[in-house]
């Protein structure tokens, strides 16, 4: 499943390529669309890294792709200790009024 991002300066939600890079070898960024990248890159503004890993995180929540640390919990995950088979008869545990 792609990433939909939305930029930050105008709003509009856009669908990057799935590697982050443009088939002409720029790069895409999670941050701005493609014209206010172009317009950062020509007077030098850089892309902060936390607020890059904030917006892969909120493009992961919008889609539904889950976080590389989530994994799904298996299907044939066994109890850690075994299931009591031996059964305690009444009459072993009972005491006897005639004593």
């Amino acid at each position: 499943m792609r990433l939909v991002f939305q930029c930050t300066v105008c709003g509009v939600l856009y669908l990057p390529p799935e590697g982050l890079a443009w088939s002409d070898g720029r790069a895409a960024s999670p941050l701005w669309c493609n014209r206010h990248h172009v317009a950062a890159a020509a007077r030098g503004i850089t892309e902060n890294p936390a607020a890059v890993a904030l917006a892969l995180a909120a493009a992961r929540l919008r889609t539904g792709v889950p976080q590389a640390e989530e994994q799904p919990p298996r299907p044939d995950v066994r109890p850690s200790r075994p299931a009591r088979t031996r059964r305690v008869s009444r009459a072993a545990t009972g005491r006897s009024k005639l004593k």
